[in-house]
């Protein structure tokens, strides 16, 4: 980032404590109103100072703020601190207080000795409107502010075009040049091999340098505009050469096929980019898809520990090598990581180099063939999704010397590297295990379906089948 230097974090933490202070707020006037409308003979009792300083009033204010922040979190509202929508923001607030007054009132407030049963609807309305006024006026303020500083290029988001024909120089300067401009800072742009070159003059940059910006924290987007009519392979390409920079990367729409892909509302009031960084699902449900993660693989991790030993002692007694069998795979945004399985195989099983298996394979073990029958090989994948290296649902990850032979015949497959992998998919269920790289191919259709329709909701569908496919044995 150029400019007045504000980390990702740093403006995180603003949108924290602006809404730590607006809720505390929000919180003490409604206990002043909270105290007028108390019964006659029991607020006679009391004066407001003496109400507000009761102890369980002063630890409401302390505690309740603090709650809410992880109700706000919860909605996704801290997530993208640099990429607010007023609009968005508004119905964020709206929906994360309506939440907040729900859980306030049947938690604290349902038992209030109010004088007539009208005066609930009262309270109800005043807590849900001191919290959405407070809350949203301070966002307002923030938010406000940020676009401003962008606007004036005090804060400016320093961009790599991955294109440099006469096109990518016109959306290069349409970025920077807008009325709205929203910070972007082109810094270089990355010849596309095969396009016509622009004769203008700017920053040339190759692949070498894009790795090292995104190393060194100097970019914070790309954008890639290949030339009208480019083919999608083209693109596909593209993506699967940068995605493992882990910087977001946008796609500036050069045919009506991409205006079908996830354009943001927020992205509208500038040029509409297409993000190819993000799955189709909002922050609400990615929050709670990890949420999801956290709680379910950690109670399976505990609840199943006699299994895992059962399983520990049977695969060490039954056939020479390591219980647990690790395998480099590739997963979000193209990191490798450590997949990890009971093992099933004989430990000479690729002495020849990577190998798919199907289930008369020679080199499963007896005791392997019936854990990949009920999946069982599988179970310590929860540490995967515990960690964060994987999802309970997402494609699943395979290796890089199969993705290379999978990109050949099918480009498109590197957009499932927009997710994490999992332990289960709509591939693994309509489809199962894959005994080739073309049925890889085809696995990978499902998967791209499911990117496109991903939702809590599916996840669990998915979740209830793996179940019963596990049950039935139908895991090979």
């Amino acid at each position: 980032m150029k400019g007045n230097q504000i980390s990702l974090a740093i403006q995180r933490a603003r949108y924290v404590a602006t809404d730590l202070v607006t809720t505390a707020l929000a919180i003490f006037t409604f206990n002043i109103f909270r105290y007028f409308l108390m019964e006659i003979h029991v607020r006679g009792h009391l004066t407001l100072g003496e109400f507000l300083s009761m102890p369980t009033v002063v630890i409401e204010q302390i505690l309740l703020p603090f709650i809410l922040l992880g109700i706000y979190w919860w909605s996704g509202y801290y997530n993208r601190p640099f990429s607010k929508s007023r609009v968005e923001e508004f119905h964020s607030t709206m929906v994360s207080s309506v939440v907040s007054t729900a859980l306030i009132y049947f938690a604290l407030l349902i038992n209030d000795p109010l004088p007539a049963r009208t005066l609930t609807y009262e309270v109800v309305i005043v807590l849900w409107g001191c919290l959405f006024l407070f809350t949203y006026i301070g966002r307002l303020i923030l938010t406000t502010s940020s676009i401003r500083h962008m606007q004036r290029r005090d804060w400016m988001f320093n961009t790599v075009i991955i294109g440099n024909s006469p096109h990518a120089i016109n959306t290069a300067r349409r970025l920077q040049e807008q009325p709205t401009n929203m910070g972007y800072n082109v810094v270089g742009h990355v010849p596309i091999e095969g396009e016509p070159a622009s004769t203008e003059n700017h920053n040339a940059l190759d692949d070498r340098q894009v790795e090292r910006l995104a190393r060194t924290h100097n970019i914070d987007q790309i954008v890639l505009v290949p030339t009208q009519g480019s083919p999608e392979e083209k693109v596909m390409q593209l993506l699967f050469k940068y995605f493992p920079t882990g910087v977001p990367i946008r796609l500036a729409p050069t045919s009506m096929a991409f205006f079908t892909s996830h354009i943001k509302l927020g992205d509208i009031i500038s040029e509409p980019m297409i993000d190819l960084t993000s799955p189709a699902m909002n922050d609400l449900q990615r929050n709670t898809k990890r949420i999801m993660d956290v709680l379910l693989s950690g109670t399976a991790l505990i609840l199943l520990s006699p299994l895992y030993l059962a399983l520990a002692i049977a695969v060490k007694s039954t056939s020479p090598g390591p219980v647990i069998y690790r395998q480099e795979r590739v997963g979000y945004r193209q990191r490798p990581f450590n997949i990890l399985k009971f093992r099933s195989m004989r430990v000479d099983a690729e002495a020849n180099g990577p190998q798919l298996s199907d289930d008369t394979d020679p080199r499963i073990t007896p005791l392997g063939r019936v854990m990949r029958k009920y999946r069982l090989d599988e179970l310590p994948q929860f540490w995967n999704v515990f960690k964060g290296e994987m999802s309970l649902v997402g494609p699943r990850p395979e290796r890089a010397f199969f993705i290379e032979q999978i990109v050949r015949e099918a480009p498109y497959y590197t957009l499932i590297h927009q997710v994490k992998p999992g332990i289960t998919s709509w591939g693994m269920v309509k489809f199962g295990y894959a005994r080739s790289v073309p049925e890889m191919v085809e696995r990978t259709r499902y998967d791209l379906i499911y990117l496109s329709n991903m939702s809590v909701a599916v996840d669990i569908k998915i979740l209830l089948h793996t179940i019963k496919t596990v049950v039935m044995g139908k895991g090979v």
